[in-house]
């Protein structure tokens, strides 16, 4: 690792230009290094004919020998088609190349891993799993990115059920990780207890299914997730149906303001503003999550009147919820082990570890650690590598 810890950008200092921005892009973010070096004609004998003929021979008599001599074992792809981009939505697979070339540079930076980006002109979950099934041996990973829900939740599964090898959309869990990570550090600096807190999740989509679902996991018993047409329910079928049937154990009806009456905990993922004479509703030394970017649901002063603990997407207020805290760890962790899916517990391994490192400067505005700091993707990587051989999905090594 070669990142050192540094403080988030603060309002105070100088912002980055339009001109910054567009030159820092220009040619792409992304080129191809070596690993070994080619000086003379030895070293292309060696890199490439005649002796690669020796290393192909080899890996066509024994294919696992790809993991050795290829860069597949540590090369995760950065697949997207563009239907959910950042706060941009459905803007196209060329026009999100450079959110893909970006999230490689964090596996790069982060994780200590080469991916590679590939945006596919198609929307169809069936040809988008039959082109990485067909793509397979180049790759040891996949990270879906910026797809569009319901779509996405299918074509995870389906690709899941397809390859042998790690997949995980980042916008689920990714997400969820390090949410769930950030609540036990809030827990933990206010003296609360998970399993107790009241929670109200605004937005059922993608992140806010994922979520529900791994607070659920890591013990929580009373959560309510909205959408647009206000508390979700059993009767409304597909995702949203199945997680009604997990969630709302007080059968709390209605919308927004229904549902943040008394709550403990709000979790922002659905850009609809946040009245501060709702949050006001809520119980006192609340947390509250404002996760929308660029324009959290509520702002973090406003919120700051009313919560013990206010967390946002953004790097210029304390305590930013940002998944490069857990995707570049996780999955390091995974393809360390071979692992051949990522598991539940290997994701709850994960916001445990966030939230270990965290312990050492725990503080209601430090409920998670800098992104920056060397020690997140280690302990990360560590603690999902050993999950995986607890569940038995590596292949030993």
């Amino acid at each position: 690792m070669t990142v050192s810890p540094e403080r988030t950008l603060s309002t105070t200092e100088p912002q980055p230009t339009r001109a910054e921005i567009f030159a820092s892009h220009e040619g792409g973010k992304l080129s191809i290094g070596l690993s070994t070096p080619l000086r003379d004609a030895r070293d292309l004998a060696i890199a490439y004919t005649p002796g690669v003929a020796e290393v192909s021979r080899a890996i066509a008599a024994e294919p696992a020998l790809a993991r050795r001599y290829t860069w597949t074992d540590r090369l995760v792809a950065v697949v997207s088609d563009g239907t959910a981009v950042l706060g941009l939505g459905d803007i196209g697979p060329r026009a999100s190349l450079p959110v893909m070339e970006g999230k490689s540079a964090l596996f790069k930076t982060f994780g200590g891993l080469d991916s590679i980006p590939l945006v596919l002109d198609t929307t169809d979950v069936d040809e988008i799993v039959e082109t990485l099934v067909r793509l397979r041996p180049s790759f040891g990973a996949v990270n879906l990115e910026d797809v569009s829900a319901p779509r996405c939740f299918e074509l995870e599964r389906k690709l899941v059920e397809a390859l042998d090898c790690p997949v995980m959309h980042d916008d689920q869990h990714g997400t969820a990780i390090v949410l769930l990570a950030a609540v036990k550090g809030a827990c933990a600096a206010t003296a609360r207890d998970l399993r107790s807190l009241k929670v109200v999740i605004s937005g059922a989509g993608a992140a806010g299914v994922a979520c529900a679902r791994i607070l659920l996991a890591a013990g929580a018993s009373d959560v309510v997730v909205l959408d647009s047409r206000g508390i979700i329910y059993r009767a409304r079928g597909g995702e949203k149906g199945a997680l009604a049937a997990e969630t709302n154990p007080r059968g709390v009806r209605g919308g927004i303001a229904e549902a943040l009456r008394g709550a403990d905990v709000f979790v922002g993922l659905s850009s609809a503003t946040l009245p501060e004479e709702l949050l006001a509703t809520m119980a006192p030394a609340g947390f509250v999550f404002a996760l929308s970017n660029p324009d959290p649901e509520v702002h973090p002063d406003v919120a700051a009147r009313h919560a013990a603990v206010v967390a946002t997407g953004r790097s210029d207020f304390p305590n930013q919820i940002n998944n490069v805290l857990a995707f570049p760890g996780v999955f390091r962790g995974a393809l360390d082990v071979g692992a051949r899916r990522i598991t539940e517990s290997m994701k709850l391994a994960a916001a445990e570890a966030i939230f270990s490192v965290a312990t050492d400067d725990l503080g209601v505005d430090r409920i998670v650690p800098s992104p920056f700091d060397p020690r997140v993707a280690p302990e990360v990587a560590a603690a999902v590598a050993e999950a995986a051989r607890r569940d038995g999905v590596t292949d030993g090594h």
